[in-house]
């Protein structure tokens, strides 16, 4: 059996241009997410996050209001987090767009996908925001890979980069729509993977998404 690990982070990555992914969020040091709207952010984990208190900076701070899914089939939870008060587009800050309807993204397709988690199976988390390109691989591949992985609401990426430990939970990139959630890997096989990374697939949650914050 295969062994899998769902904290990850960049592999084969650059530094992010500043401001170039202004959605990215990480909360508390735990939790990467993406910001979907004035109010919600998006993010899949195992954990749940330490909320933040509201402080004198007037920055709006996450509520005690947290929306869990927990998805029977693969054991883990997508997150939307609901800020105090709104936030405000700017050079800085933005939302990113996720798809409208359910669909496959086409094989081969090149995404890209950013963390701040480790850069290698034995270095440690990186202390800037990296990015790499990854290409979408067929379902029917990447289930021979994984067996009884991945259910329908999964999806896999893979080469010439990837992600390792200390970045579950950031959106994978296609055409700048957020399509996936990191999710997991192979364990202890970052640097060469030959099993491609999981995330999970935004679009198969779209109803209850919408259900909790209308139509982004």
């Amino acid at each position: 059996d295969l062994t899998i690990i769902v904290k990850v982070g960049i592999i084969n990555g650059t530094e992010v241009k500043p401001h170039s992914r202004p959605y990215m969020a990480f909360v508390h040091g735990q939790i990467i997410c993406a910001l979907l709207s004035s109010f919600y952010f998006l993010s899949f984990h195992i954990l749940l996050a330490r909320l933040i208190q509201q402080d004198n900076t007037g920055i709006p701070k996450l509520s005690s209001h947290i929306i869990l899914y927990i998805n029977q089939i693969i054991y883990k939870k997508i997150i939307l987090l609901q800020l105090r008060g709104t936030v405000k587009k700017s050079q800085t800050v933005n939302w990113i767009s996720i798809p409208q309807r359910d669909e496959d993204i086409p094989a081969n397709l090149k995404c890209s996908v950013a963390g701040w988690g480790k850069t290698g199976d034995t270095k440690n988390p990186s202390y800037r925001l990296m990015e790499t390109d990854v290409h979408i691989i067929d379902g029917a591949k990447c289930k021979e890979s994984w067996g009884r992985y991945p259910n329908p609401r999964m999806m896999c990426a893979l080469y010439p980069g990837g992600f390792c430990q200390g970045d579950s939970g950031g959106p994978l990139v296609c055409k700048n729509t957020a399509v996936g959630i990191v999710s997991f890997n192979q364990k202890n096989n970052c640097d060469s993977p030959n099993v491609p990374n999981v995330y999970a697939k935004i679009s198969a949650f779209l109803p209850w998404i919408k259900s909790v914050i209308g139509n982004v």
